[in-house]
């Protein structure tokens, strides 16, 4: 019994010579993540990157890439994000977007392996004016608009309104990701 009395002892002793030791420690300061209103304060949300976005060419029957001042993201998914919603905005009076207007970027995934995950609004399909030609370069303007800007992506699948479609106007096979395909590009 003595024996774990004086285990007691020197297990207190213990704890107070190392509650001494790490009082006389300096403090360590712990620096918070600055919130986004703060980041925005002191970073402005102005730095830009070029990108390739992509239009309906003069005769067209292609796609034509303009450079184009895009805002930068921090991570991957972010940027793709911005590149996205850049390519639907509406275009210069001088330029035809393949993409139906009113379209809205619903959400955006990036797997592990590359392939992105694109989810329209419905206006991408509803608004749709129909032909083959038309579709595939609406189709190939979201593809080009990730392959070409981020080499890390490598596939693209459209969808609609969190699902998954076959086509968006009955001719281009959606029913999986979709590699770059440069033929679509003058």
């Amino acid at each position: 019994m003595l024996a774990a009395g004086g285990s007691l002892v020197v297990l207190v002793v213990l704890a107070v010579l190392l509650g001494v030791t790490l009082s006389r420690r300096p403090a360590r300061t712990v620096q918070e993540r600055p919130t986004q209103a703060a980041d925005a304060t002191q970073a402005p949300q102005d730095r830009m990157i070029k990108a390739r976005l992509f239009y309906v060419a003069d005769d067209g029957r292609k796609l034509t890439s303009l450079e184009r001042d895009v805002r930068f993201a921090e991570s991957p998914v972010d940027q793709a994000r911005e590149l996205i919603e850049a390519q639907l905005a509406p275009p210069d009076d001088q330029l035809l977007s393949a993409i139906p207007p009113g379209t809205r970027l619903r959400a955006l995934f990036v797997t592990k392996e590359g392939e992105a995950f694109v989810d329209l609004s419905g206006e991408i399909s509803s608004s749709h004016g129909g032909g083959a030609l038309d579709e595939l370069l609406t189709v190939y303007t979201i593809v080009h608009a990730l392959t070409a800007n981020m080499p890390a992506i490598t596939a693209v699948q459209v969808l609609v309104d969190g699902r998954e479609v076959d086509t968006l106007a009955g001719h281009v096979d959606l029913r999986r990701p979709l590699l770059k395909n440069l033929a679509w590009v003058q």
